[in-house]
């Protein structure tokens, strides 16, 4: 079975910045697509970035651009996503997804997964 846990989420001020984790058990990080997506309240579940298992490829949304970054951490089993210049538009719970192994399809939708963490709260105050 899989099991993914976030961490790292708080409360950080206008323009801070915050470093989120996750922990993957019965899945190695680097043979699936590892994906974040947050939801804000009265909001649905949207794409965040995500790193393909084919060549470690990145993709993000506009919203994050040039201000996120995804990693990989082979040796920890882990991936990251680096947030700087936090705004208080990121607010939400954010998770980590994946799917099985090598699949392949619509990274951006939130059906295309197969496994999620339980999400961390990241709060940023105006």
């Amino acid at each position: 079975q899989v099991q993914l846990v976030e961490s790292g989420g708080g409360l950080v001020q206008d323009g801070g910045s915050l470093r989120l984790s996750c922990a993957a058990s019965g899945r190695t990080v680097s043979s699936s697509t590892m994906t974040w997506f947050r939801q804000a309240p009265g909001k649905e579940r949207e794409f965040v970035a995500c790193i393909k298992w084919s060549g470690d490829r990145t993709y993000y949304s506009d919203f994050v651009k040039g201000r996120f970054s995804i990693s990989r951490d082979n040796a920890k089993n882990t991936v990251s996503l680096q947030m700087l210049s936090l705004q208080p538009e990121d607010t939400a719970v954010y998770y980590c997804a994946t799917t099985t192994p090598w699949k392949t399809g619509d990274v951006y939708s939130r059906t295309w997964y197969d496994y999620w963490g339980q999400g961390t709260q990241v709060t940023v105050s105006s």
